[in-house]
């Protein structure tokens, strides 16, 4: 399946949005400059008091589908 990392830098204020349905996508940048869309329900897996911090590891199916989200590394 393919992967891409990314870097995700956002206040528990930011993910509220996402957290709550009123923003249906995250768009952010991965390591290497590509720029990536995913859905924001995948941010409900990895927040925290404090939002979301890292560097993760974003899972797709072969069609391009989000399947998992994964921390590599705290930030």
């Amino acid at each position: 399946m393919p992967t891409i990392d990314v870097v995700i830098d956002l206040t528990y204020d930011e993910c509220l949005a996402y957290y709550t349905g009123s923003v249906a996508h995250v768009r952010t940048r991965s390591l290497d400059g590509r720029r990536v869309v995913f859905p924001a329900e995948a941010l409900r897996r990895v927040v925290s008091r404090d939002g979301v911090h890292g560097v993760y590891r974003l899972t797709f199916s072969t069609a391009g589908r989000f399947q998992h989200i994964q921390l590599l590394a705290r930030r």
